[in-house]
């Protein structure tokens, strides 16, 4: 029992202080991405720090496991370089009780990332979405950064010179816009003003002082137009824009920003309306073919009235089979769209406990191999743990976009991941007991002559 708390006394320490690291350097990268859209638009800095503090969500779900791997091959690396491990072993210890009392800990880790993602950061996405709404109500020149074209906007390109901090005043406006067919026109402007309208359906642009040129777009050699004025109003969809009315419809959440018992709900849902309109389509082809039982194939003993009748019921059969027909040709196509809906919410469901559960998984990966490296500075563990997380990432992302292309299912999608690097780690932990090299060791018998 000893051991056990001093094992997790080396790796405890390690893990808070990885935890801390990795959440800076997730919020420095956030910060110098997007630090142009947020600093020098006009916000106030509580509200970049609710943006700021509302992102912090998704970077404790990845943090978490980068923090395990890490904390692992520092403490099994630090033991390891004092031959601590090396006395455990000698002591009767073995490999996978050596690990015991950091899978637990790995495990509670998990625990607690699962609750974090399904209660924590589904909110804190939603959040995030409404505050950038809100933004962008009051700041339409939020997305237009000053010297570089913005194509934010459908069918337009916006190049504006300055912006200006506390208004949504525009110098130096150049405006090429192709939404028209037949027409590309080019507008210039000394300066202007951007603003929504009432309803928020569209985005008004007053421009001064400028000019239109006009050409042509199936004949650029042909008519050319320039057209001087000293004011123009530009009315364009605010759809294009990113921007969405701030009812319940344009609120209602995504993926992301449910909880898994809300999309199984939601994907249960999509099953139970298909499988209902599948029970009603069987049952309106079983009463076609009562109803086809009841016609008259010999016609020669009846009389005109009833052949006539026959001959109806035939046609009216006839077309409630194209009917059905054209239904179930429609089915197989709401079936795909079900399935491919469904299988979005299933994705996201399977990656709320993939990722915590990598927890565990890096344990197997990360306690062996700092065994075998032998070095417990924060350095070699950061390092390692970077060209892990880096491939579990990229077969996350590319096990998504299997799984969207319908390649791969949603389950596998999110934990091939897991379950190699999780073989890879039973390997490393068992190789010894395993003694898998005399597998393939060939004993050669030399007979005496």
């Amino acid at each position: 029992m000893l051991i056990y708390r001093y094992i997790l006394k080396a790796h405890f320490a390690p893990f808070i202080i990885s935890f801390f690291i990795v959440i800076f350097v997730f919020t420095f990268q956030f910060i110098y991405k997007y630090i142009d859209n947020l600093v020098g638009k006009g916000l106030s800095w509580w509200i970049i720090t609710q943006l700021i503090t509302l992102n912090l969500a998704w970077m404790v779900t990845l943090a978490g496991p980068m923090a395990v791997l890490i904390a692992t091959l520092m403490a099994f690396g630090s033991l390891s370089s004092s031959n601590e491990t090396t006395v455990m072993r000698a002591s009767g210890l073995s490999p996978f009780r050596l690990l015991l009392p950091v899978l637990l800990f790995s495990g509670i880790i998990c625990y607690g990332l699962i609750l974090f993602n399904n209660k924590v950061l589904p909110e804190a996405n939603h959040r995030t979405k409404v505050l950038m709404n809100d933004i962008q109500r009051t700041r339409p020149t939020f997305v237009i950064e000053a010297g570089r074209f913005s194509d934010d906007i459908s069918g337009y390109n916006l190049l504006a010179r300055k912006t200006f901090e506390n208004s949504n005043k525009l110098e130096g406006v150049f405006i090429i816009d192709n939404s028209n067919p037949v027409y590309s026109n080019t507008l210039t402007a000394d300066s202007g003003q951007i603003n929504f309208s009432k309803d928020y359906t569209k985005i008004i642009l007053d421009l001064y002082n400028g000019e239109i040129h006009q050409i042509d777009k199936k004949n650029p050699n042909g008519s050319y137009r320039k057209i001087e004025f000293q004011k123009h109003i530009v009315s364009i969809d605010a759809s294009g824009f990113g921007f969405s009315n701030s009812d319940e419809g344009a609120f209602s959440r995504g993926d992301r920003e449910l909880s898994a018992d809300s999309m199984r709900s939601i994907v249960n849902n999509i099953d139970r309306s298909f499988n209902t309109d599948k029970i009603n389509s069987a049952l309106q082809v079983q009463a076609l073919a009562r109803d086809y039982t009841g016609l008259k194939y010999d016609t020669t003993k009846l009389d005109s009235t009833k052949k006539s009748m026959n001959a109806l019921m035939i046609q009216s059969l006839t077309n409630r089979y194209k009917g059905l027909k054209s239904k179930y040709d429609t089915q197989k196509q709401v079936q795909q769209a079900n399935q491919k809906q469904a299988d979005i919410y299933l994705v996201e469901i399977y990656k709320k406990y993939s990722i915590p559960f990598a927890c565990v998984v890096f344990v197997l990966i990360g306690a062996p191999l700092g065994m075998i490296t032998r070095k417990g500075g924060f350095g070699v563990a950061a390092g390692m743990s970077l060209g892990f997380f880096l491939l579990y990432w990229a077969c996350l992302i590319g096990g998504e976009k299997l799984a969207d292309r319908e390649l791969l299912s949603p389950f596998l999608s999110m934990w091939l991941a897991n379950i190699i690097l999780g073989s890879a780690g039973f390997y490393l932990v068992f190789r010894d007991s395993l003694n898998i090299r005399r597998l393939f060791k060939k004993t050669i018998k030399v007979k005496p002559v």
